[in-house]
């Protein structure tokens, strides 16, 4: 059974990363869709620029929806850990799943070169979600007061540094969220 998905978001390459290294590190996800190389990786929606390269501002912009089977989760999640390597800091790619049953499913992949990057990525969001959705209730002290004692809890759960920093890891998270308007940037 086949469930359309959209990917979006944008991954900040390292320096002197090649295309040649980007379409290896999202091999799993093209060969997902038989897709060669990135610029073969159409989207189902014309308006979409599905996966671009820009080498000059060292980043990969994705904007891609295609249908997907049950086994898609996997090779994105794969694609996504192996960016990881070459991103110069953490950033997100959004996945939202349209099943035939209305209920859409929401999730996020915090991509980065380390897990610290990644936490602090994530505890930026948060803040800034919580932030947002408080102030339009609630007055700016009382929003800082909330958003202190979610940094301390980032704090008290921050990964613990390597003991060797010659090694970078590949990391990808998934955090499944609520659901969201469908195509909405």
């Amino acid at each position: 059974m086949k469930t359309e998905v959209h990917v979006h978001g944008s991954v900040f390459l390292c320096k002197g990363v090649p295309l040649s290294q980007v379409e290896q590190a999202l091999r799993p996800w093209l060969d997902y869709i038989e897709a060669e190389h990135i610029t073969d990786a159409k989207s189902l929606e014309r308006e979409e620029q599905g996966i671009i390269f820009d080498d000059n501002e060292r980043v990969i912009s994705i904007c891609w929806t295609g249908e997907v089977g049950r086994s898609f989760h996997g090779k994105l999640s794969e694609a996504c850990d192996s960016l990881g390597a070459l991103s110069e800091y953490a950033s997100e790619v959004e996945v939202t799943y349209y099943p035939d049953t209305g209920e859409d499913e929401f999730h996020q992949f915090f991509i980065g070169p380390n897990p610290e990057a990644i936490h602090e990525f994530r505890r930026q969001c948060v803040i800034e979600d919580i932030n947002q959705l408080l102030s339009r209730h609630i007055g700016k002290s009382e929003v800082s007061q909330v958003t202190d004692l979610v940094a301390k809890l980032f704090d008290t759960h921050a990964p613990k540094k390597a003991a060797c920093d010659t090694t970078t890891e590949a990391n990808a998270t998934v955090v499944p969220l609520h659901p969201r308007n469908r195509h909405l940037h």
